[in-house]
């Protein structure tokens, strides 16, 4: 499977732009001969632009992630829209943590535009950050089938909670694509973390980070595959960028056989 991550340039409360971004970027991605693309965390709004989270929260079937589907279906590549600020009062027919609120929602898209999986994001962040007063954590794990692979989704924060982890590969997932708004000056934990996760459960994590400057904070990039031995694949700095790269799902299985800690585990 060929994968992209899309480290976009997002620019604080400047939805329209935002959008046409992650657009072109679905459109380059298939150019350069992707099955799947991942977009950064709240792509449209802009993780740190809290002042905006109200007025550009919408449904599932509100404009942003509808245009991500269309762009899907257009390209002939299955997306993974990584996220938004989604309004749980408007969603309906999808299974939500609560009847009313905000929530740092992604969706995963097949190649028809078709939803495979809704994640709400777990572990709302809370240090110098208005997430946790502002939005509902999830609750349900986001697993979706993509084609030959079970892909797992986390989001940003998620990434310092390892059992998360390890529910998701116990699912069976392959893959697990973590799209992110991580700043300056966290570069070692945002090395450190996606791959202790990957080393740990033994399969795939891609990091998917934004890039651009806000008043609270500067994102830092790099966003990286990594297999299930922690070795980076592919990667990028903090500049705007397609991370494009081949990924052997059948690697997690033989390097569990080859090094069997996931069946050794005891529970």
């Amino acid at each position: 499977m060929r994968l992209a991550l899309a480290q976009l340039d997002i620019e604080g409360g400047a939805v329209e732009a935002n959008r046409e971004r992650a657009e072109e970027a679905v459109a380059e991605a298939a150019d350069r001969g992707a099955d799947l693309v991942a977009l950064p965390e709240i792509f449209n709004v802009g993780y740190f632009s809290f002042d905006a989270y109200q007025r550009a929260a919408e449904p599932l079937d509100g404009p942003t992630l509808s245009r991500i589907a269309d762009a899907a279906r257009e390209h002939g590549v299955g997306v993974l829209a990584g996220s938004i600020v989604e309004d749980l009062a408007e969603t309906e027919s999808v299974e939500t943590p609560a009847d009313e609120g905000l929530a740092n929602t992604s969706v995963l898209f097949d190649r028809d535009g078709g939803r495979l999986a809704v994640y709400r994001k777990h572990h709302l962040f809370g240090y110098e950050s208005a997430e946790a007063q502002m939005l509902v954590p999830g609750e349900n794990l986001g697993i979706g089938e993509f084609e030959e692979a079970t892909i797992g989704m986390t989001t940003c924060y998620d990434l310092r909670f390892p059992e998360l982890y390890r529910s998701i590969a116990a699912e069976g997932a392959d893959l697990v694509l973590v799209p992110s708004a991580w700043p300056y000056p966290r570069v070692e934990h945002w090395k450190l973390l996606p791959r202790a996760r990957a080393v740990e459960n033994q399969f795939f994590v891609a990091t998917i980070n934004g890039s651009g400057d806000f008043e609270e904070a500067s994102l830092l990039g790099r966003s990286t595959v990594y297999d299930p031995w922690g070795t980076t694949l592919a990667s990028t700095g903090d500049d705007p960028a397609l991370v494009v790269t081949d990924v052997d799902l059948s690697r997690v299985e033989s390097v569990r056989e080859e090094f069997p800690a996931w069946h050794d585990r005891r529970t």
